[in-house]
């Protein structure tokens, strides 16, 4: 039994040393320093080295690859310590079984075989020498060749009964020393445990340090990331692409017809979307064409993972719009404004002032109240289920009206106080200085229309695509949107937007809506129209005087 399983052992052992050498990377049989430069990670390491030296440590690039070679030279140094060792405690040994052990014994064995017929042609020879002397069978063969012959045979019946003891103790021992050979893989085993374990600690150690330089890097994309991820990596309270389009667009976009329903050129709003991503905006460039810079903001808000009205507040958004009286209804939405998380109230807030200040223009422009809602209330709220966005759309887009509608007619009493819009004071960007100067002067809104027309043909080219949801609303006439009632949607007289209201402080008062906002604006009747006062390019004009109506007095707080 022992010798059939000498022969498989030697098999097994033999098979395994020649796939464990081969899962060696490094050169076996040499010191650690020659094994090091032939070791596939070495090169790794030293070719991350390398690029970290061309691109510099002022490069996020350079900083990773620096970390990733020192990280990577390190598990090239673990992994030359576990080949040694593996080399030495495993290899080797299943080598001096396969190798030396197994076929000692089998030569033993063989050995054995040749003295065993050794001793046969002896006892054969005497046999013959007894025949041959004619004597009778009984009797022994006498002389000195007999003497011999049977000296011969004796000696080789002791060398047969030495070597068969000899091989016979060398098998046990192999039995007995089985739990010898299997430890080897059992030492295999432990090895590679440490060696993965110290590896394990180099990565988690140096993760950290990988994780800070990205996350301590300012320059990251805005589009698409959550709100307070990029507020907080930015250090800012306003978006940077929400500032910077907001400060283009009131420098050359606010007496622009059909602002942010004029789809523009594709290849114009992905250049300025990757240029917002990259926190760089050649503002020159962009103020002839202001249709991209809205294109962008409306993007910005639409990809936000999250809409800016966030979607736990979506039903009571939803609610109130629903709500049938007007002072009760807005009461609601300021409810559900003062819901809002910070970050999210602050750039609502600039975003709702922007659109309001639009509107001032409206007669120019084209965009009331009414119909920026529509091109925009979708990008500001969005149910949270999936599903086909158009059909969305359609279902919810009109209640979404009769909530974005109201807050730009009321935004002075939803959000009181002045804002100031260019909040970095360089459009967000640090890579330009204002460039107020290098543009003309916007055309004020009592300017003529056929001046106001050439102004504008001489700044800009035409843009000719539409939004389509815009199409299906928008009238020609520049009237508002009548919307039915019964959706929360009301025909309001927007003249009044015109109108700054009183600065007043925001409170954080958590008493309730019904006695904390003052009473909601009337509606005012019809009057002849009055034109929109002139308005300055300067984006940080002063407001008009309070209305004295809109149901509380003037400076009233809530």
């Amino acid at each position: 039994q022992v010798e059939k399983r000498l022969e498989l052992v030697k098999q097994v052992s033999h098979s395994t040393h020649k796939k464990l050498t081969a899962c060696l990377q490094g050169q076996q049989g040499v010191d650690a320093d020659k094994r090091s430069k032939k070791l596939p990670l070495t090169t790794l390491a030293q070719c991350l080295m390398e690029g970290s030296a061309v691109l510099g440590d002022d490069s996020l690039l350079g900083k990773m690859l620096r970390l990733c070679g020192e990280a990577e030279d390190k598990l090239a140094q673990e992994l030359i310590h576990f080949e040694l060792q593996v080399e030495r405690d495993v290899i080797e040994p299943l080598f001096v079984l396969a190798e030396v052990e197994i076929p000692n014994i089998q030569k033993q064995r063989k050995h054995l075989a040749k003295l065993v017929l050794d001793m046969d042609s002896s006892r054969t020879r005497w046999q013959q020498s007894a025949k041959s002397s004619g004597l009778a069978s009984n009797l022994q063969p006498s002389g000195a060749k007999a003497d011999a012959l049977r000296e011969e045979m004796e000696e080789a019946a002791n060398r047969v009964e030495i070597c068969r003891d000899q091989l016979s103790a060398d098998m046990y021992n192999f039995v007995a020393k089985e739990v010898d050979y299997a430890n080897y893989f059992q030492t295999l085993i432990e090895v590679q445990a440490e060696y993965h374990r110290k590896s394990l600690a180099l990565l988690q150690n140096v993760l950290p340090q990988i994780k800070a330089q990205q996350e301590a890097w300012m320059e990251k994309p805005s589009f698409g990331k959550p709100l307070e991820e990029h507020l907080a990596v930015s250090g800012r309270e306003i978006a940077f692409p929400v500032e910077a389009c907001v400060t283009m667009l009131l420098e050359c976009g606010m007496q622009e017809e059909g602002l942010f329903r004029v789809a523009p050129s594709a290849s114009k709003l992905k250049k300025l979307k990757a240029a917002l991503d990259c926190c760089v905006v050649d503002v020159q460039e962009y103020s002839a064409d202001p249709h991209a810079i809205a294109g962008a903001l409306k993007s910005y808000l639409r990809e936000l993972p999250e809409p800016l009205m966030t979607f736990e507040l979506y039903e009571e958004w939803i609610q109130a719009s629903n709500i049938p009286e007007q002072e009760k209804r807005l009461q609601a939405l300021w409810s559900a404004c003062e819901k809002l998380p910070k970050a999210n109230y602050n750039n609502i807030r600039y975003v709702i002032k922007f659109l309001a200040k639009l509107t001032e223009y409206q007669d120019t422009n084209k965009m009331t109240p009414s119909n920026v809602a529509i091109v925009l209330g979708p990008n500001l709220l969005w149910p949270q289920a999936d599903g086909n966005m158009t059909e969305m759309m359609t279902t919810v887009s009109l209640q979404i009206v009769g909530i974005i509608e109201p807050l730009i007619q009321h935004a002075d009493w939803f959000f009181p106080g002045d804002i100031e819009f260019n909040v970095t004071g360089n459009y967000g960007s640090p890579m330009h200085i204002n460039h107020n100067a290098n543009y003309s002067s916007m055309p004020s809104p009592d300017m003529d229309h056929a001046d106001r027309r050439q102004h504008d043909q001489a700044r800009r080219p035409l843009s000719v695509a539409t939004d389509n949801m815009m199409l299906e609303f928008y009238k020609k006439d520049g009237a508002s949107l009548c919307v039915p009632c019964s959706m929360g949607v009301r025909v309001m007289d927007t003249s009044w937007v015109a109108r700054r209201g009183t600065s007043v402080v925001r409170k954080a008062s958590s008493t309730p809506p019904a006695t904390q906002p003052p009473a909601p604006p009337t509606e005012l009747p019809a009057a002849p129209h009055s034109p929109i006062p002139e308005q300055s390019p300067d984006i940080s004009a002063t407001p008009s005087p309070p209305p004295t109506t809109f149901g509380f007095p003037p400076g009233a707080e809530r």
